[in-house]
């Protein structure tokens, strides 16, 4: 990149289990309050603001190209544009990232970006017969053709495609993104007790960091439906009474027979929405604004679908040969816990010299994931992840915790539904 990106500010809503006290919440309203606190905190008005940019995977019809629908609704004048961003998991980071290139190219002096997703509302679907059923009502002519459609109805037909299944399917290899999971866990020898010590570290680092009030600065307590007079202050899934006992009873999930991950193991689905501002260096400076961070490059990599998780790699890979510099640079870390066996084989596969040559074309080995510092106030196995946020919220939580240790330097990766990966090189100073 020719000159860094400041991210000015960065702020996001609590995040909470889907089906939780977040569901009354659509998307597009999950994320206007995080838009406008961000600016708010930021001293950049709406009508500065040359575009809003917001990733969001499950696209809910009622809102087609959310990110217009939410910078509306928080008051970002009619005639500033707005587009969304889908790159499945990785979308809260391909907005910061489109929202960097409109700056450098020109196109944009101020960007709005962020992601936001209530897979509470995520809907069910009519199967085909139910759907053809009705299309053959709506064209029948005359009453004795609607009674003889109708007489054709079946129970059966009322079966529903669930929406969060269809899209946590890869339809590629066919994988729901548990059994890509379980491949690894395989092919790279992770046990369910590595698996369920991994979890668990997650949730003790989570509800740690929750209690010395880490995550406060960066939440925007939301008003909860119907009445608004309860707030929801603090995220829901870090659990202070998880044990390793308790992990270790859950049944796999995904393979039931011979498999490791169960939903103990793996992040759960999520609502949340987060929002960024970005400029310029230069411009950031001649405002005299001290912005939280800085991006200075990113990467993103793809592999075969079925091995999806390992993408952090490939990725991260790309990012260090694009600036030169090495993983023991990286002050601090934080990698997306799609599931614990998904993290634990990227530990391997970031070590391996055969797996560098084999796969990467690299000479040597990426270098060590070094879990001291990463995720270091727990991760999505804790906290949850809301797919088309969850990359913002990497981004955000780095970059605040850079700054509270003193250190400068971060890489926030994460893998990528459909075998991609992504990763992004953040500094403080």
């Amino acid at each position: 990149m020719k000159e860094r990106i400041a991210i000015v500010e960065g702020i996001r809503t609590p995040m909470d289990k889907a089906g939780g006290r977040l569901k009354g919440i659509p998307a597009d309203d999950l994320a206007v309050p995080v838009v406008r606190e961000v600016l708010l905190r930021s001293g950049v008005l709406p009508d500065e603001i040359s575009e809003v940019i917001l990733g969001n995977v499950a696209q809910p019809a009622g809102s087609a190209n959310i990110a217009r629908v939410v910078a509306l609704k928080a008051g970002i004048p009619a005639n500033v544009p707005a587009h969304t961003v889908h790159r499945n998991c990785a979308s809260g980071m391909e907005s910061i990232t489109t929202g960097a290139n409109q700056i450098l190219l020109g196109e944009s002096s101020v960007v709005v970006a962020g992601g936001t997703e209530s897979m509470s509302n995520i809907p069910l679907f009519f199967n085909r017969k139910m759907t053809d059923f009705y299309q053959k009502l709506a064209r029948a002519k005359g009453s004795w053709t609607k009674l003889a459609t109708l007489l054709s109805f079946r129970p059966s037909y009322l079966k529903p495609e669930i929406g969060v299944i269809q899209g946590l399917t890869d339809p590629v290899s066919g994988m729901i993104m548990g059994d890509t999971a379980e491949l690894l866990a395989r092919e790279f020898g992770i046990t369910r007790r590595e698996q369920d010590d991994f979890a668990l570290e997650s949730h003790i680092r989570a509800v740690r960091s929750a209690k010395a009030g880490l995550f406060a600065e960066e939440i925007l307590p939301v008003p909860l439906p119907p009445d608004f007079r309860t707030v929801l202050q603090a995220d829901g899934g870090p659990r202070g009474n998880q044990t390793t006992e308790a992990l270790a009873k859950l049944p796999p999930y995904f393979d039931r027979h011979a498999g490791t991950v169960t939903v103990g193991n793996s992040c759960p689905l999520t609502d949340g929405a987060a929002a960024v501002v970005l400029m310029s260096e230069s411009k950031a400076r001649d405002r005299g604004i001290r912005p939280l961070g800085y991006l200075r490059e990113y990467a993103y990599a793809s592999l075969e679908p079925e091995r999806m998780g390992l993408g952090p790699v490939f990725a991260t890979a790309k990012l260090l040969a694009k600036t030169g510099a090495k993983m023991s640079d990286f002050e601090l870390i934080e990698i997306n816990e799609a599931f614990a066996a998904q993290v634990l084989a990227c530990r391997i596969a970031f070590a391996s010299a055969d797996f560098a040559k084999t796969r990467l074309g690299r000479g040597e080995a990426v270098g060590e994931l070094d879990l001291s510092i990463t995720n270091v106030n727990g991760g999505a196995i804790a906290l949850g992840h809301p797919v088309g946020m969850t990359g913002t919220r990497l981004v955000i939580h780095l970059l605040r915790e850079l700054r509270r240790r003193g250190r400068n330097t971060g890489l926030a990766t994460l893998c990528v539904g459909g075998g991609q990966g992504a990763a992004l090189f953040v500094e403080v100073a």
